[in-house]
């Protein structure tokens, strides 16, 4: 992955969840020395078998870390991670973070500066993929900051997927949130058509196969939609993580005055599903919301 110049990096990972385990996972499997901190340290272990290096403080994960990815819910744990709990006193100058996490670019700007006066550098490269892409090394990675620190980055970034350099600082975040726009609408859009099938007497699953390959045809139709048909809602990126990035466009929105009002609309159709008890279905699963208005559940 690197020239026979240079040693391949070590590389630190906070965050070992859905995603960031399976990501940790082929970082092994591909021989670097990895590093890994979780705030549930049992989580961690499962990379022991590996050759991970595994650390109960994240001070502890970034010590000798040349590059060091972070994993994490959003913007605030991100924050706390860093700033709060020692990560960022414990990089070494000249390291370089790669916040793969899903926070708002104003955020990740805010990071970036901070670190920036500790010698460190940033880019923030969130993903697109889920877990299936996380296992299978196939994730779009989207990431802002400076040329330079992308290139560094992208022989570690080339083993989870196609990173693709889209601006400066916070660039990647704003992709990311549009992203996460389409795919929430996207959803939203493939649950309703397919709900007016079944209230109407068509087979859904016959509609989905009919429609495939015209214009109304997607990934979202193709694997949520399909889930959908099978009524399996079960986790692989959660309602309430979705409302999430919903409402991070629609606070970014604001603060640069653009109107959004499908997001809007979305947003408020994926917190009324929260707050009927879906928050831990999967994110197809506005499906469940939508059909509980029309009698189909």
């Amino acid at each position: 992955m690197n020239d026979s110049s240079s040693p391949p990096p070590t590389v630190a990972v906070l965050g070992i969840g859905m995603m960031g385990f399976p990501m940790a996972r082929r970082l092994c499997e591909a021989g670097l020395t990895v590093h890994a901190w979780n705030r549930s340290r049992d989580k961690t272990e499962r990379l022991q078998p590996l050759g991970a290096h595994v650390h109960d403080t994240p001070a502890q994960a970034v010590a000798q870390a040349d590059i060091v990815i972070t994993l994490l819910q959003d913007g605030l744990a991100v924050e706390d991670v860093l700033f709060h709990q020692g990560a960022a006193h414990g990089l070494r100058p000249g390291s370089l973070l790669v916040d793969m996490s899903s926070i708002q670019p104003r955020q990740a700007r805010d990071h970036a500066a901070r670190l920036a006066a500790l010698q460190v550098r940033h880019l923030d490269a969130p993903v697109s993929g889920g877990t299936v892409g996380a296992e299978a090394g196939t994730l779009a990675i989207m990431a802002g900051g400076r040329a330079a620190d992308f290139e560094r980055a992208q022989p570690v970034l080339a083993l989870l997927g196609r990173a693709t350099h889209v601006g400066p600082t916070g660039a990647g975040q704003l992709a990311k949130l549009a992203n996460q726009m389409i795919v929430g609408i996207t959803i939203g859009a493939v649950a309703e058509a397919l709900l007016l099938c079944e209230k109407g007497g068509a087979d859904m699953g016959k509609v989905r196969q009919a429609i495939a390959g015209g214009f109304a045809d997607s990934r979202i139709l193709q694997v949520h939609g399909q889930r959908m048909v099978e009524r399996d809602f079960d986790k692989r990126a959660a309602i309430a993580v979705q409302l999430k990035d919903m409402r991070n466009a629609l606070s970014t929105a604001q603060e640069i005055g653009f109107d959004a009002p499908i997001t809007a609309l979305f947003e408020q159709l994926f917190a009324d599903a929260v707050d009927h008890g879906l928050a831990e279905l999967d994110h197809s699963g506005l499906f469940v919301e939508l059909a509980s208005r029309n009698g189909l559940c």
